[in-house]
């Protein structure tokens, strides 16, 4: 227990170190961009925010394309700022461009803020519950009178099989992995409708490594 309670303790302050200096040079490349006073210090804030926005929008497994979009963005705008302190630009001539893009930031983001928080998720379809045979069962007093059984129709040729689905072994894995959080983030083990909108997979597949995770 303390030997996890250290390493906790340790990623803490690692990250708590990389946002403050993260946060300081976003400050400095707004401030050199002429953004003065209380507008220098919301630009690390806004890429901060974009960049969380984008990673709980990776985490729900929902519109993946556009959290690694916004993910993107922001970490380009955060790792353009730390680059650009480091001596590579001259801090006291800005070019141009670059106060473009600082001026342009806010509309960039209040963009990505608003597709991240507010677009629709795509709803999981509910199972619909097999009837139990007491409920369908008629009464024997309202059963009807016996209906002579109609003569069996010609045995037709059977249908062949499908052919089996084969999953590659990493799918399998990544599954399990998914699978694993899914049950650590709801506490129920993960139906074969989420597994398949997880992983993005046809219906056949998902029915498989559902299978294989049994």
């Amino acid at each position: 227990m303390r030997a996890q309670l250290a390493r906790v303790d340790a990623v803490l302050v690692q990250a708590f170190i990389a946002a403050a200096l993260s946060f300081a040079h976003l400050h400095d490349i707004a401030s050199a961009a002429g953004q003065s006073g209380w507008k220098a210090w919301a630009y690390p804030v806004s890429v901060d925010l974009l960049l969380v926005a984008a990673w709980r929008r990776l985490r729900s497994g929902e519109a993946k394309a556009s959290g690694w979009c916004w993910f993107v963005i922001a970490l380009t705008a955060s790792l353009g700022a730390n680059v650009a302190t480091a001596g590579l630009l001259d801090m006291d001539q800005v070019p141009a461009w670059l106060r473009i893009l600082v001026a342009g930031w806010p509309a960039v983001a209040f963009l990505g803020g608003t597709l991240l928080a507010h677009s629709a998720p795509t709803p999981t379809p509910t199972p619909t519950p097999t009837p139990t045979p007491e409920n369908d069962a008629p009464d024997q007093e309202d059963a009807a009178d016996p209906v002579p059984e109609a003569p069996a129709p010609p045995a037709l040729d059977p249908v062949p099989a499908p052919p089996a689905v084969t999953v590659p072994a990493a799918l399998v894995e990544h599954a399990r992995k998914v699978a694993a959080e899914h049950h650590t983030r709801t506490g129920t083990p993960i139906d074969t409708p989420t597994l398949r909108a997880r992983l993005g997979v046809p219906a056949p597949m998902a029915d498989a490594i559902a299978t294989q995770l049994a």
